[in-house]
């Protein structure tokens, strides 16, 4: 059966705080794009800042005129009415539009000791203005197969333990083999994650990219959620796999 946890029904929305890119290594709750490239917002319109109190949080991406799509772990614990999704921008803090959450649910199987289930959703107060800056992005029903080319987007730092960058930031490479990610994680990997990176590390997401989406062309195939340090070598990144959790999604938002 599929679940969903309310982000608290009026009040809270079921988010947690932002936790860090590292699992028992590295959860990766504040995200940074390593070894990309500044981009415009026209390149990848799905791409959204989730803001508590104003300021970013965390990655998610635009679904459907009303809904978002993120990470548990952004949301978990997170009050609605201190949620906002800004929009239609590649300027982290300024620009777009912002828009308020309304109410969010995350897979009432999300565990927060080994990031499974990791995937969250938001509908905002409205509905998106969509234009060449703000559009939906498609959902993969399908896992990419290894070495298939991806794209991660998102605000943070540049390097671990760096500054964040003002411009939106994209890096590519490639989805690396599930038996291959689980011997660097000792068996942590489940059917609900797939990983991305490069054998000698440097291109990765981090702390702050969390919940933002990872793409083949205009496809959404992952959402950021953990990883060992950023971008080092031996260790990918790990994101909810959106082919496995399609079925949630559709249940809950309708897409």
């Amino acid at each position: 059966m599929q679940k969903a946890v309310v982000l608290c029904l009026l009040v809270a929305l079921c988010s947690a705080a932002p936790s860090t890119r590292s699992h028992l290594p590295r959860p990766r709750l504040d995200g940074r794009i390593v070894g990309g490239e500044a981009v415009d917002i026209s390149q990848y319109p799905w791409q959204l800042s989730l803001q508590k109190l104003g300021s970013h949080s965390c990655g998610a991406s635009i679904i459907s005129s009303t809904w978002a799509l993120t990470a548990a772990h952004c949301i978990e614990g997170a009050f609605v009415n201190f949620v906002s999704l800004r929009a239609g921008t590649s300027t982290r803090g300024s620009g777009g539009t912002v828009y308020d959450a309304a109410d969010g649910y995350y897979h009432g199987d999300y565990d927060s000791d080994t990031t499974d289930y990791d995937v969250g959703v938001i509908q905002i107060d409205g509905s998106f203005s969509f234009d060449s800056n703000v559009q939906a992005v498609s959902l993969g029903t399908t896992e990419p197969s290894a070495g298939t080319a991806v794209t991660i987007t998102g605000w943070g730092a540049l390097s671990s333990g760096g500054s964040s960058p003002i411009q939106l930031q994209a890096v590519t490479t490639s989805i690396v083999a599930r038996a291959s990610c689980n011997s660097a994680y000792g068996g942590e990997i489940t059917q609900r994650m797939i990983c991305a990176g490069e054998d000698e590390g440097g291109k990765d997401s981090c702390q702050g990219d969390s919940g933002g989406p990872l793409v083949e062309g205009s496809t959404q195939y992952g959402i950021v959620s953990w990883g060992r340090g950023c971008a080092e070598a031996g260790y990918p990144g790990v994101y909810s796999n959106v082919a496995n959790l399609h079925s949630w999604i559709t249940q809950v938002t309708g897409v």
